[in-house]
This record gives structure tokens, sequence and C-alpha cells, in this order.
């Protein structure tokens, strides 16, 4: 299925292919950002397809219908949503622009969509491309949507169909950037926003612009057309966030020990931080005589959060060498037995989710980070009508980067425990309660030390600066991940008469891929009393401390003093003056791989439909290399041919219903940091870690149908169901090495436990999926209602989808990323210049990470817990728009209404591991349109 999105304009043209061309059919709205459209209006043109010109007055109902038209005349399986639906909701990425279609769900950072997860496959299985070029993500395969803001595209184009001249490990679907041309536009254009608003909580500012500059000229070679575009979306934010750690505890042995999981730490990260998103593109398009293109383009597009973040970890499991052995049943004894502190003791009445803990570490964690993600992507291309033949032809170079520089970081810890807890009473005793999962609740104590060994609580403390403790570490670290990526690309399409039916077109195409992924990674470390003392740097906390009070909601349980910026960074710079930045060579690594790839594809056009059929071949090469454990460096080469068919038939039932049947096939492999060859190992531990060259793609064979009905009315209804079948899907887990290159010195590290990615087993996903949308306005009259009332409209979709695969040690669990139901609903009205709409979007639970399971004491349980998930995610947007005149609309958008929490839990939904809210956002501006 393909879903185009495309903003909204008085005059949007509109060429849908309708002779089932063998490559999907191209679609381009001659779009300003955010224009108003009006009726659709089928205007002829030549035999290859037709116009649609959209002009009037209402962007949601009116430009929905022209987008409909599209969706019925494709040769493909298509969903269209309304062009203006990326401009008329608060939808600031891509990700959160497209979450809104059927199987469309999204994951979460800070509250703002990421990764996109269609169809209830994971998301390193959804590809993203600028105008039909894949781009490797700044993190890898799988595609991160937040660094490209909404406002760069002309259009959104969502394949769920695969085809032969899209990528194999396109498994579920691709996203594809459209950027504008000025051949969009008649001839000089100007578009521009600009929104300022609240960020409730911490009483944060956010803002957006973007401009889009365009025109057209007609020379004596040809007619020439330039656009370029700029935006930037800037928001302040604080958080509300908690997290707690589980453990299966191997000293607790007690009755009913095999169903208990205790909390080893539990802590908050108080946020304070400034987010951007920004974007630049240019593109110059040459028509050089009719039926010929060239263009040339570039995008920079930037991902960016400028962090300070205080993180305070009360340490549970700090003694638990020191949890009592004991196997049988015992008498509850508030007090627990000498020189231990109660952690996953149920003899002193403790429980996993409430009980006291005594004489334990503060961990105490202050970080200025500098994240910025990139992508900088530059495109030469033509497109070439020669009659009966096609040509296409693209080159490009993309730079994605990955920034984790983190210029600062502060350890301050308790002091140590001492000789039978002799320290104790510097230390803290925490009452804990994780009755309730949005909640995590503490208090802190002195600790009294008795004379017999045994601890007790003393009086309540709320500031936490009252313990003592003592910097332990400072660490800058400087860290970037750099992909270079060149493709060429060209596709030939052939039409022949009467072949197979009325028309058959042939296509083929070559493509190369040379991909470089490298990561440069240096660390200064300061670490003991000596080195602070040459540096001048004071190991208290109250040199960095600042006043201000908490500026979250969240019932800590205690107060805290924020750290300052310029303070911190202060001490990073003394000590830069005893230490230096020392490369960590176990992280560095290179990874190349080279895809030479061909297909060769037919559509077959008759009176009832059309039939497109064909096959993919890749070969692939990957050479990796990286630093050992020792000075050694390691280098693996591999290669491999995968073949992808795939076949689509479309059936016009009725002159109002088309049945949609594909099959295809694909196969995603494993990500670039994953086919690393460097691996460290511990020998106390007995552990690896490290990529694994190894690891085989994951492959995929897909079948879908669809039944679409498009009303008289104007109204719009779709069912389809969908099925993969999986083979060596991958999982992040831990298992036995197997392999003897890292043995030496007399040690045999082959049955070392290895953690990294490995294949499982087989897999399935199988679902259904709706849609529909209707406007009341073509029922007010023969019901008899009042005019106004035709200005209401309805959207709805929803995906039910059951996933299954057998994990490398045998169980079987969902995918991760697999929601079980994703569903949208949209209530809008527009009429007499004014509109608004109301959009909610819901998905279930989801397997976001593999647990690691061992045999501890005879039972096989999950080592942290058991297998990761999040919870359920809903949200509730909704935007106003007033049109003043024909070129300037004021608009205010409201976003994340119901303020719910991002939530992670273990096991089951009693365990929470992450909790966090972001806080509701207003915000209020103006379109101009010229």
């Amino acid at each position: 299925m393909v879903a185009i999105f495309a903003r909204s304009t008085r005059a949007v043209f509109v060429r849908a292919l309708l002779s089932g061309a063998a490559i999907l059919p191209a679609v381009a709205f001659a779009a300003p950002p955010e224009e108003t459209p009006v009726v659709a209006d089928v205007v002829p043109g030549d035999e290859e397809g037709q116009e649609i010109v959209v002009q009037g007055t209402r962007p949601i109902a009116e430009s929905e219908q022209a987008a409909l038209e599209i969706q019925r005349n494709s040769p493909a399986l298509v969903s269209v949503i309304a062009s203006d639906a990326v401009g008329r909701l608060p939808d600031q990425n891509v990700a959160q622009a497209i979450s809104r279609l059927p199987g469309v769900g999204v994951e979460r950072d800070q509250g703002q969509a990421r990764y996109v997860n269609l169809r209830g496959a994971p998301k390193r299985w959804t590809t993203l491309s600028f105008d039909g070029v894949n781009v490797v993500s700044p993190e890898g395969r799988a595609a991160r949507f937040d660094s490209i803001p909404s406002a760069i595209a002309k259009q959104i184009i969502v394949r769920k169909a695969v085809t032969p001249d899209m990528v194999g490990e396109t498994i579920s679907g691709n996203v594809d950037i459209i950027t504008r041309s000025g051949f969009d536009q008649d001839g000089f254009h100007v578009a521009g926003k600009a929104g300022y608003g609240l960020v409730e909580l911490g009483d944060r500012r956010e803002f957006e612009g973007s401009l889009v500059v365009s025109d057209r000229f007609d020379t004596g070679i040809g007619e020439f057309a330039i656009a370029s575009s700029a935006s930037l979306y800037r928001r302040g934010m604080v958080t509300d966030n908690f997290e707690t750690d589980w453990e299966s505890v191997d000293q607790d042995r007690r009755p009913g020990f095999a169903d208990r999981i205790w909390a080893r730490e539990t802590e908050n990260k108080l946020y304070r931080l400034v987010r951007k998103n920004y974007a630049l593109s240019t593109r110059l398009d040459w028509k050089p005589a009719p039926g010929h293109r060239i263009f040339a383009e570039t995008i920079y597009s930037a991902f960016q959060d400028d962090e300070q973040r205080n993180n305070y970890i009360v340490d549970l499991d700090d003694q638990q060498s020191r949890v009592p052995t004991g196997t049988a049943a015992c008498t509850v004894n508030a007090t627990p037995a000498a020189n231990t502190t109660g952690y996953a003791d149920v003899c002193t009445g403790n429980t996993p989710l409430k009980g006291t803990v005594y004489g334990i570490d503060l961990n105490s964690n202050f970080t200025v980070r500098a994240y910025k993600q990139s992508v900088f992507t530059n495109t030469l291309g033509g497109d070439h009508d020669l009659d009966t033949w096609r040509v296409s032809w693209r080159a490009n170079y993309t730079r994605s980067i990955d920034d984790r520089t983190q210029p600062a970081q502060l350890n301050y810890d308790s002091p140590s425990f001492g000789t039978n807890g002799a320290n104790a009473a510097n230390r803290l005793t925490v009452g804990y309660d994780f009755t309730d999962p949005q909640l995590a609740k503490i208090e802190l104590y002195r600790t009294i030390r008795n004379a017999n060994g045994t601890f007790a609580r003393g009086a309540r403390v709320t500031a936490i600066e009252d313990f003592p403790r003592s910097l332990a570490r400072l660490r800058s670290l400087l860290a970037a991940d750099t992909t270079d990526a060149y493709t060429a690309r060209v596709d030939v399409q052939h039409d022949v008469d009467a072949l197979l039916g009325d028309k058959t077109t042939f296509a083929f195409g070559l493509r190369f891929d040379d991909r470089t992924k490298s990561v440069d990674e240096r660390l200064l470390e300061l670490n003991s009393a000596a080195q602070f003392s040459a540096a001048g740097i004071p190991t208290g906390y109250g040199q960095i401390a600042i006043p201000g009070a908490f500026q979250g909601k969240l019932p800590l349980g205690y107060t805290f003093q924020y750290f300052g910026r310029d303070q911190i960074l202060d001490l990073v710079d003394r000590a830069k003056t005893v230490g230096s930045y020392v490369d960590q060579t176990a992280n560095l690594y290179d990874v190349n791989e080279r895809i030479y790839s061909a297909y060769g594809m037919a559509t077959v056009t008759t009176d009832w439909g059309n039939v497109i059929g064909g096959l993919r071949i890749e070969h692939i090469r990957n050479d990796s290399a990286a630093f050992g454990a020792g000075p050694q460096r390691l280098e693996v080469k591999t290669s491999q041919t995968l073949v992808y068919p795939s076949l689509h038939v479309n059936y016009d039932v009725t002159d109002q219903m088309k049945a949609r049947l594909s099959f295809s096939t694909g196969a995603a492999r494993p990500d670039y940091d994953q086919l690393r060859p460097n691996l460290t190992f511990n020998d106390a531990n007995l552990t690896i870690s490290g990529g694994n060259p190894d690891a085989k793609p994951e492959k995929a064979m897909g079948v879908d149908a669809y039944v679409e009905y498009y009303g008289a009315t104007g109204g719009f209804l779709s069912f389809g169901a969908y099925y993969k079948r999986l083979r060596n899907v991958l999982f992040d887990t831990s298992r036995t090495f197997g392999r003897d290159i890292l043995n030496s010195n007399g040690f045999d590290r082959s049955q070392y436990v290895f953690s990294g990615i490995d294949n499982g087993g087989n897999g399935s996903i199988l679902g259904i999926e709706g849609a529909i949308q209707q406007q009341l306005d073509p029922f007010v009259g023969d019901l008899g209602l009042p005019d106004w009332v035709g200005g209401f409209g309805v959207q709805l979709n929803a995906t039910l989808n059951r996933s299954r695969a057998e994990t490398p040690d045998g169980r079987r669990v969902p995918l991760p990323g697999a929601s079980d139901a994703v569903y949208n609903l949209g209530v809008y009205y527009e009429k007499y210049g004014f509109s608004a709409r109301v959009q909610y979007q819901n998905r279930s639970r989801w397997l976001d990470d593999l647990g690691d399971f061992q045999v501890i004491n005879g039972v096989n349980r999950g080592v942290d817990g058991g297998d990761f998930y999040w919870a359920k995610d809903d949200e509730l947007d909704a935007s106003v728009r007033y049109a003043i005149g024909r070129n300037v609309e004021l608009f205010g958008n409201f976003s994340n209404l119901l303020n719910g929490p991002g939530r992670r839990y273990v096991r089951d939904t009693r365990y929470t591991i992450e909790r966090e809210t972001f806080g509701r956002r207003y915000q209020a501006g103006v379109r101009v349109n010229f």
C-alpha cells in the first residue's frame, strides 16, 4: 500500500499515471506548504494520464476527494490521506505526520514520534528515501524520522506493497520524502509559517517557522525552476521521569522465590533540554525539451538535543552479596540480620514492591549532552520520455552523522559501606513503595548502625544534598558515527501494445550502493583524588550547584539542586590541564557494504485492471574491521546473493470497487554496528560483547489482499488482510560464544556468554486493517439538515495483528515493535473559512526488547525480570484555522492533550522500568502564501 500526503493549494495539479506503468506512479502536487485547496475537477489529459485540478475553500474535505481520486486510479495498492494532512495537525516531524495511516505505529522519545512500525513489523524493516533514493539514517538501518521536519516535504509516500524496483531490505514498507520543485507553481511563489507556543510542564516555550521560495524561468535553452526551503522548530523541555531496574536475585531462595523479582535500583532522570529540528533544501530543475527533465537538489536536515541531566540513582542491591541464602520459611522480623541491608530479604517483611533497605549507596550523575543527528543528501537526476521508452537516472551522495558527544559527566558516590557496614551511618536508608505502577515512591532516612551490627531507620531526610557524596569520576566524551553512502541508479521502461493485454509495460533497472560507517570515539577521564587535586577540581557538589527548585511536577520524595552548565564545563576545562582525550579502540570500527542490484518487471493492463510482476536480485558484500581486545585489528569479509520475486494483481470489481492482491519478498540485514567484528571480553565475568558478523538476514514472504470502495457520496471504505512468513528472525540476545578466535594465553573463551545480535527461528505476522472516511455535506439536502451541519466529517482507521517469532533460546514471543491493535479517529469541521480538527491515536502494548533468560536456582528465569514492553500509548491533538482573505491564515495547535505517560515495563505491567511525562503544548501562529 502507498500512502501519499501532499500540501493543500488553490491550484494543485496532480498527475496520476493511469496506464499501469511498471514503476509506481509519480504523483506530483503543485503545492505550497499550507495553502487552502478546494473542489476537485477532473480535467482530461492525454492517454498516459489525467490531471486533477483542485480549486475551492474547504481544505480538509475537498483535498481528501482529490486524494481519493488518485488512490482510485492507482495501478498499485495505494492509501491516500488528504493533501492538507501534514500541515493540518501539529505534525512537527515525518513520523508524527504518517502516524494516522492504517497500520502505522510510532515509537516516541521524550514524547516526540521517532521510529515507524508498519503493520506490526520491527522498525528496522521500514526504509527511508528522499525522492526515491534510499538514505541511511544516522543510527543505521532503523530509520529515525524525528530528524526530518514535516515542513521539508511536498509529499510523504508510505509504500507497504514491495515491488521489484524497491530495495530488498524494504520488508514492511518505505517512507519516501518528496521534495518541492519550482515547477509546482506557475511563477514566483512565497509561503511561510510562524508559530509561538507554551510547553505546560516547566513553563517552557516553543517556536516553529518555515519559509519556501520558488520561481521558474524560460530561457533559450529550456525552462528552469528553483525552489528553496528552510524550517526550524525549537522547544524547551523538562521531564517528569522515574526508572526502576529489576532482577532475579540468586541469594533469594525462600519459598516462592521463583515468582519474585526485585528492584536493584530506582532512579530519577531530571532533564532540562532544548530540542531543535531544522532543515535547508534547494532544488534546481531544467526542462531542456518536452518530455525531458534534469534536476539537482541538496537537503540538510538535523535533530539536536542540548541536554542537562540530574540523575539520582538509589542503589538498592548495593550489598546484594550479603543477602541471607536460607531456603526455609521464616518468621518476619523487620530488623535485618546483622551486617545485611534487608535487600531481597522476605524475612524482614520486604516484598518486591514495598519495603525498606538500609545503608545503601546514592550514585549521583550530572551530565551535559550535546547530541545531534544530521542527514546531508545530494542528488543529480534526470527523467526522459522517448515515446514508448522512458529512462530515469539518479546519482546520490549522502552523509549521515550521529554525534553522541557528551561534554561532561560527573559521578558522585556515597562513602563506602566499610567493613560490616562501619560507614553505613553516612549512607541512605530508603523506604520504597512500587505498588503503583505509575509512581515509584521513595522516602530517605538516616541510617543507624546498632552495636550488634544490625541497622535501623533514623530521621527522615528531604534534601538529598544532606547526604555526603564526593566526586568519583569526571568524563568528557567526543563521539560521532559517520556514514558515507554513494548511490547510482538507472531505470528503463518500454511500452508494448496488445502483447498480453491492452498494453504491457516492461521495466528493468540497475543500481549500485556503496556505504561505509565509521566510528570515532575519544574519552577524557579523571577518577582519582590525586588527579582532581592536580587539576584544582573540588570534590563537593556545592561547587557546581545553582539555586532553584525542581521544575517538574513529579512527587520525588526529596528536594535537590540543579547544576550549572557553565560550572560543570569549567571543571572539564580544568581536567584538560592534567588529562587528554584517548581513543576508545574497543569501540572503533569500520563497516563497508556494497550492493549490486538489478530488477526486471512487467505491467500488463487489461480492461478489468492490471497485473505487475517481476523480481529483484541483489549481491551484497560486507567488509568490516575493528580492533580486538588487544592491539590486533580484526577483519571479516562476507558476501551473499538474494533474490526477491513479487506479484501484484489489481481487479476492478465495479466502477466503485477495486480488489487488490499482492505477493512480495524481502530480507532485512543486521545493522552496521551489529556487523562489526570487534569483541571485548571480561575474564572475571566470563563475558564477551560486540558485533556478530555471522548474523544472517531475516527473510520474509508476504501476501496482501485488499478491497476498496469509493462511494458516490464522496465516502471511502477499505478492508484488507496481510500475512508475512519469516525466517531467521533477528533478536538482541545473549548466548554461548562458540568460537575460538579470542582464545589466548591459556584461556578458552569459546564458552563465554556473548551479548549481541543473533538469529532466532521462524515467525509470522497476521493482521487485518480497515479505513473509513465520510463527509456529511452530501447528505444535508436529503436529510433536511441545516447547511452548517455539512461541515462535519470523520476519518477512522484500525489495524489488528498478531505476530509470533521463535527466539534463539526456543521461546515464542511477539515481534519487537508489534502492537496487537493500532487505531486512529479523526473528527473535523470546516465551513465559512473556519476549520477545526481533533485527532486521537492509540496503539496497544508492544515488545521493546528481548530479556536474557538463564537457570537461576534451578528455574529458568529472566535475569533482569523477563522481556521488556512498552505500555499502550494514546495521543490526542487538535487544531483550528481561520482564513483571512486568500493569502493569510491564523492557526492554533494543541498537542499532547492527554499528557499520557511513556511507560515501559518488564515481565508484566506491575513492574515499571521507565515512566515519563512531558506536558501539554499550545501554539498559535500565522501562515502566509503569495
